[in-house]
């Protein structure tokens, strides 16, 4: 297996609302006549599809699907950015579990919910300058 995440799928309990919460942070969106909401990243996608469809398409009650104990990442080239983000995060519907601040390592981050409950954490890290093209690189390092 090489080593890549092609899309990352969250399941949302409602399409509109999530759809629109993603799109006020002002990624650009791709409806798909499978009924996913698609988001284009940086070589991957982030695709939102009905929770109870996911769930049957998995053969699992919608329940057993829960919040698993996973923080999805956004690193930005300025500390500054961190900040910004979390407020327009929450103007557009989310939460702020944790404001801006360093962090002992010596990076900046603050973490939100999206309009699901899902963690997204925003962050700064001086150690790894994000590439030409936005993409991370773990110390400064290119896959």
């Amino acid at each position: 297996m090489e080593q890549r995440v092609s899309l990352i799928t969250l399941g949302v309990a409602d399409m509109a609302v999530s759809g629109a919460f993603y799109e006020a942070l002002g990624w650009a969106r791709v409806d798909t006549q499978d009924g996913v909401i698609a988001f284009d990243l940086i070589s991957a996608c982030l695709g939102l599809y009905p929770k109870d469809a996911l769930a049957a398409e998995l053969g699992l009650p919608e329940d057993a699907l829960g919040h698993g104990a996973m923080v999805l990442s956004h690193c930005v080239r300025e500390k500054s950015e961190v900040a910004q983000i979390l407020a327009r995060a929450e103007a557009a519907g989310g939460t702020v579990v944790k404001q801006a601040q360093d962090v002992f390592w010596g990076g900046h981050h603050g973490h939100f919910r999206d309009p699901d409950g899902h963690i997204w954490e925003i962050a700064h890290n001086p150690f790894s300058a994000l590439g030409p093209d936005g993409a991370f690189q773990w110390n400064g390092v290119g896959a």
